[in-house]
């Protein structure tokens, strides 16, 4: 289970960084900029969320194990 969430914020962080060279940074919340500073925005989340559940299952193995 934690290599598939590392695996899946490797995907977070490669859209992340793909969305940022597509947006427009003169007008970053234009009509042609928008839904990639949503998926930048998306991207953290989820990175964020998989930070959380790899953290969970740390503590779920260490509080099994004593």
């Amino acid at each position: 289970m934690i290599k598939l969430t590392y695996i899946l914020s490797l995907v977070a962080l490669g859209l992340m960084i793909f969305n940022l060279f597509q947006v427009d940074w003169t007008d970053p919340i234009g009509e042609d900029s928008m839904v990639a500073v949503i998926l930048i925005l998306a991207s953290g989340c989820g990175l964020m969320l998989l930070g959380i559940l790899r953290l969970s299952i740390r503590v779920k193995t260490l509080s099994d194990n004593n």
